[in-house]
């Protein structure tokens, strides 16, 4: 049997590294690009969208086929979820919902001629195991005009009076849709796909903004420079103690 204060110190030293490995390592993000236009010619779509997790696409929808369509091995595995019927069903309304706000937007400053088109990014990022991010960003004509951190519902207005999009940041009714799909919705198809896709998906590198602060890395860092000798040790003096006792009974006997 082992001395208990080997086995306690071999214990916590095994949970401490399980626990940097979640909190270091298993970062992922998923990404839908949206494209709305409030005119399209016969046989284009109004309407596109391009997913992807970890900037690897998996899925394409338009509103000319009416159809998601998987992409790549990550699109196929997922395709019989409950989370990518409710996904496709979402898109759509997504788009509907932005299409019908294109009438408030002047086209880009920069945009010689035609009605204005929306891009949206729709982003949730997932960390051990929950959801550590949810962002919006629209551009008008490819011209970044608003962001909504949906975590903590917070507007950044990038380009003001240029386009009338400036506007969405006072409409509470709005927020509150746009927070319920990405924290809400988003996390959740996102945290059913991973798990087809553990073991395909690299960890992402943790990005800046969502990183601990530097001491909290470098505290990290030090217990992993640290955890990882200390459990060496750990196992070579249990190993002595069993050889020792061993010893001591052949003795005795």
């Amino acid at each position: 049997m082992l001395p208990t204060s080997h086995a306690t110190r071999l214990l916590l030293l095994i949970l401490q590294l399980i626990k940097l490995d979640k909190t270091l390592g298993n970062a992922h993000s998923l990404c839908l690009d949206l494209t709305i236009k409030s005119q399209s010619r016969p046989g284009q779509p109004w309407c596109e969208v391009q997913g992807s997790v970890d900037t690897k696409p998996f899925l394409h929808y338009d509103t000319d086929s009416n159809e998601v369509k998987p992409l790549g091995l990550l699109g196929k595995e997922v395709t019989a979820t409950k989370a990518w019927t409710e996904l496709s069903q979402t898109l759509a309304e997504v788009g509907q919902e932005l299409r019908m706000m294109l009438p408030v937007l002047k086209p880009h400053k920069n945009k010689t001629r035609g009605p204005p088109t929306l891009q949206t990014e729709l982003c949730c990022r997932r960390e051990a195991e929950r959801c550590t991010g949810a962002s919006w960003q629209f551009s008008v004509d490819r011209h970044t005009a608003l962001l909504l951190d949906a975590m903590n519902m917070k507007w950044t207005v990038i380009s003001p009076g240029d386009t009338g999009i400036e506007e969405w940041e006072n409409d509470q009714v709005l927020a509150e849709y746009f927070r319920k799909t990405s924290v809400g919705d988003c996390n959740h198809w996102f945290q059913e796909f991973l798990e087809h896709w553990e073991e395909r998906l690299e960890p992402e590198p943790t990005a800046p903004t969502l990183l601990s602060s530097d001491n909290e890395q470098s505290t990290d860092l030090q217990l992993m420079a640290w955890v990882i000798p200390s459990i060496f040790v750990s196992l070579v003096l249990i190993g002595i103690t069993i050889r020792n006792h061993r010893r001591s009974r052949t003795t005795q006997g």
